[in-house]
């Protein structure tokens, strides 16, 4: 015989409970309705800013949690796994169409506007005041020949060949000598002008990309580590390899920040530095990072930028704690109450990977420089060579001007 709850004995979380246990919750339009405890009618509970409201008399009387919002709490998190996702996702496949014109004409003239591009890039380089001594060679001409170098994934003695068709196009004013191109990818002055390159270069696309996503990938290198296996007493060698930290468009795929760190290099110290460098020139709107990025300084240092972050939170998260300041409790409830809502958005965060396949699958995954510094500059030159190429297209297909000007 099934034994009657004396719902007397219990506090408002522990009937929540048994309602949730007991009754059918609804999710609706504008919240959830809930059936009353005696079986007479229910009540609706709504997401207003941070907190949920009831409209029984409870709730408005006494201001405070009532059952039904515990009720609708337990129902919430049962629907959302570990992995910040709902269980149960039926979906229709979306396709989105090609203008297949103007990739065909970007695809077939991709060599010569790559150059013309790239030449009117390296006019912003500045050239160093001569003092004395022997002449140096143009930064322009060897900054405009080390990106065509990787452009083409030649050697450095084989690329020599695509130099001399430039000089002959007039894109630039010498052609160096091979070891020069190679000495200039060494240097630490060449890390600050080719992130500068990369920020300019994303400007054509100011007024197109709103919504960005960050997240980092790691390229190897031809470097070996050894690592000492203490249980089977052998040494293992593999290949270390570095990071790239990003911030992307999500319409267009342009990078517009980006950092480089080693392989054992965290994500989350990065965003700042990353919206820092996107909010000079862009209006951010919304910001999709994966869990790695979660934290309240970085959801703060977004919402400051002007941004929305779509960060999911990690299973222990609750939006209970003060101290963690109002936007950490708005995206919380926002996460947790709204979670549709918010997957719609931060699944744009998936346009990033698409980013990086397209710089490794164009550009290949591994860096041949190996020194610390080239290395560096190896994988900056490689996302320049991806920025530019995504110009390319655009002007095509959105009809936009190629200006590299602030």
């Amino acid at each position: 015989m099934k034994q009657e709850v004396n719902w007397k004995k219990l506090n408002r979380e522990q009937r929540g409970l048994l309602i949730y246990q007991t009754l059918v919750i609804t999710r609706t339009t504008t919240g959830w309705r809930v059936p009353s405890q005696r079986g007479k009618g229910s009540y609706t509970v709504t997401l207003k800013v941070d907190q949920l409201k009831c409209t029984c008399p409870d709730s408005e009387l006494t201001r405070e949690k009532c059952k039904h919002i515990f009720a609708v709490e337990y129902f919430v998190k049962k629907t959302i796994d570990e992995e910040g996702n709902l269980t149960e996702t039926k979906g229709v496949r979306v396709t989105y169409p090609q203008d297949w014109k103007s990739y065909d004409k970007v695809q077939t003239n991709e060599g010569l506007l790559f150059m013309k591009l790239l030449s009117d890039l390296c006019t912003h380089i500045e050239q160093p005041l001569y003092k004395f001594g022997r002449p140096s060679l143009s930064q322009q001409d060897l900054l405009f020949c080390s990106t065509l170098k990787i452009y083409s994934t030649f050697s450095l003695r084989r690329f020599m060949s695509q130099a001399k068709i430039a000089k002959e196009m007039q894109l630039i004013n010498k052609v160096p000598c091979y070891a020069s191109v190679g000495h200039f990818l060494q240097k630490s002055t060449t890390t600050v002008i080719l992130k500068r390159l990369i920020h300019l270069s994303s400007l054509p696309l100011r007024e197109v990309e709103v919504d960005f996503a960050i997240d980092s990938s790691g390229f190897s290198t031809s470097r070996f580590a050894r690592y000492f296996d203490y249980k089977h007493r052998n040494y293992k060698e593999y290949k270390q390899w570095i990071k790239a930290h990003v911030m992307s468009g999500v319409k267009t795929n342009i990078i517009t920040a980006v950092e480089i760190t080693k392989g054992s290099g965290a994500d989350s110290p990065q965003l700042p530095r990353l919206v820092d460098e996107t909010s000079k020139e862009f209006k951010l709107g919304g910001v999709s990072c994966d869990k790695a990025y979660s934290g309240r300084e970085n959801l703060q240092k977004i919402h400051d930028a002007g941004g929305t972050p779509y960060i999911p939170f990690r299973k222990n998260a609750t939006g209970k704690n003060r101290r963690s300041g109002f936007m950490w409790r708005k995206m919380y409830h926002y996460f947790m109450y709204k979670h549709e809502e918010f997957l719609k958005e931060y699944h744009k965060r998936s346009n990033v990977e698409t980013c990086f396949h397209m710089i490794k699958t164009k550009f290949k995954d591994n860096l041949r420089s190996t020194t610390e510094t080239a290395q560096i500059n190896e994988l900056l030159t490689k996302i320049l060579c991806h920025n530019i190429l995504v110009v390319a297209h655009e002007i095509e297909e959105l009809n936009i001007k190629g200006d590299f000007m602030k």
